[in-house]
């Protein structure tokens, strides 16, 4: 591993983040917004409000990105951070547009998506949202799990880039009420159109409103090599092409 990829590395592990910039070119990701932009925003998987326009299990419903997302660049960042193994298992598109006036509190990702609800122990609570089955699994899983956030637009401080606690990951469940803002501090995530922010999901994090009239359009990827237990599996499970 090359001196690049292992800083990356040691960020993820101490810090819970990345941000890798180039990962598309300005060509690639126009070309990722043109098959979206093609798409018929009817669909009942997609969300489209005056404050946002999302698709979930985007992966699945808009096909024709998945070579455009899974480029040769970042297959390598994910080999060479993570290792083999992993597969896609829950994939969103953000379009969080221009007048878009909403914010996001600080939490962690606790939920990962799956078929079907069935009693495990250890799995819960559980939820539904959108037809789909969430469930909090055992911390092990969500310590190996990884989230990539590629972005089709720069964000930075005026609208909408995320902001996490370095570190927070480590702490395993860590309350918003419970932050110690003596000890702790908040770092800004600005990532340029093109690049990716790489994150562990018990890292904390939130993002403000936006401020300066630009858009924020972003595809989040969540990751995991976790074998579930009898009875559920992955929802969205796709392996890497």
């Amino acid at each position: 591993m090359d001196t690049y990829l292992a800083a990356h590395c040691q960020n993820i592990l101490n810090n819970g983040f990345a941000i890798v910039d180039a990962v598309y070119s300005p060509a690639e990701v126009e070309a990722i917004l043109n098959v979206i932009k093609a798409v018929d925003p009817s669909n009942p998987a997609f969300r489209k409000t005056e404050d946002l326009f999302a698709i979930r299990q985007f992966l699945k419903e808009v096909p024709p990105t998945v070579p455009l997302i899974f480029n040769d660049n970042l297959k390598t960042l994910i080999n060479n951070l993570f290792g083999e193994g992993y597969f896609a298992v829950k994939s969103i598109y953000f379009d969080k547009p221009e007048l878009s006036n909403w914010f996001v509190a600080w939490h962690q990702d606790f939920t990962i998506v799956v078929n079907q609800k069935r009693d495990i122990p250890g799995y819960g609570p559980w939820t539904v949202k959108h037809n789909q089955f969430g469930v909090q699994p055992p911390l092990d899983i969500l310590r190996d799990n990884f989230t990539i956030r590629i972005h089709l637009d720069d964000a930075g401080a005026d609208n909408g880039a995320l902001k996490i606690i370095p570190g927070s990951h480590l702490k395993a469940v860590y309350r918003p009420e419970t932050i110690n803002w003596q000890v702790e501090t908040e770092t800004l995530c600005p990532v340029a159109a093109g690049g990716v922010m790489i994150m562990r999901p018990l890292l904390l994090h939130a993002s403000n409103r936006t401020t300066n009239n630009q858009k924020r359009r972003v595809v989040h990827i969540e990751f995991s090599r976790a074998k579930l237990p009898d009875g559920i599996d992955w929802a969205e499970k796709m392996n890497i092409p």
